[in-house]
């Protein structure tokens, strides 16, 4: 048995540049998925992308060769409509986002509104309008409470850079004087829920990312196991910017298997 998996009884992983890249899979995530089924292991694949369900991923996963159950996947607008439950139940929310967010929302339990909503939610969408903004500014004068489902700044599309959550909350942070707390990925909190999820434990957990800035400090500061892998975005001379260091360097998830 490969050491460094010794003692890990459940797995969290990112999705991009880890089991897929540009919808392509990764050499070794199909026999790594499969391993884990048939050793029982609990596991959950982690992204911060808001906009789609869990289903649509599935599908969008399956189409690139890997079978995974829409119940094994774990999105930034699940984490987020777990951490509004257990903050306040039957709370009133103003969503700004898509299928993902709001389907995620609604089946915590919160009310969907744009009247005296206890919090004002951002997440992903290719329709962000000047007129949801500046209601979602009001409502947070008004004494709502911001958040965000993820930092991210930028998202990709085929035309090139999208502007994304996090430059949407920049603009109304501007507007508000308010900085919204952000439930993805690197906050911790992300992994804690998914970790809840699957009734997994820090100590017996390990993390694969590909990024040091989100995935690797997120499952460090969470107390998992945390596996950096260099077929995604993270190269290996960009280890040493950083002043804290994955458990294990891994060229690819096809390292595991070994």
């Amino acid at each position: 048995m490969n050491t460094a998996i010794e003692g890990i009884e459940s797995w969290l992983t990112d999705m991009d540049g880890v089991l897929v890249h540009e919808n392509e899979p990764i050499p070794g995530a199909a026999d790594l998925l499969q391993g884990w089924r048939d050793q029982g292991l609990n596991y959950l694949v982690l992204t911060n992308n808001s906009i789609y369900t869990p289903r649509d991923l599935a599908a969008r996963l399956a189409s690139s060769g890997l079978e995974i159950p829409e119940e094994n996947i774990w999105t930034s607008a699940l984490a987020t409509a777990a951490f509004i439950a257990d903050q306040q139940k039957t709370a009133r929310v103003y969503c700004i986002g898509e299928a993902g967010l709001t389907t995620a929302l609604h089946e915590a339990g919160v009310i969907l509104t744009d009247t005296d909503p206890d919090f004002v939610v951002l997440g992903e969408t290719r329709t962000y309008s000047f007129e949801a903004i500046t209601k979602a500014i009001r409502l947070i004068m008004d004494g709502a409470r911001f958040i965000s489902t993820n930092p991210d700044a930028t998202g990709p599309s085929l035309e090139g850079v999208l502007p994304a959550t996090g430059a949407i909350a920049a603009l109304i942070s501007k507007a508000t004087g308010r900085v919204p707390y952000v439930v993805g990925k690197p906050n911790p909190m992300m992994f804690r829920s998914a970790m809840n999820r699957i009734q997994a434990h820090s100590e017996s957990t390990g993390m694969i990312g590909d990024r040091m800035d989100t995935d690797i400090i997120a499952g460090m500061e969470a107390g998992l196991r945390t596996f950096l892998v260099l077929s995604g975005i993270t190269h290996r001379g960009d280890i040493a910017r950083f002043p804290f260091r994955p458990n294990f360097v891994m060229d690819s998830v096809q390292d595991l298997l070994s």
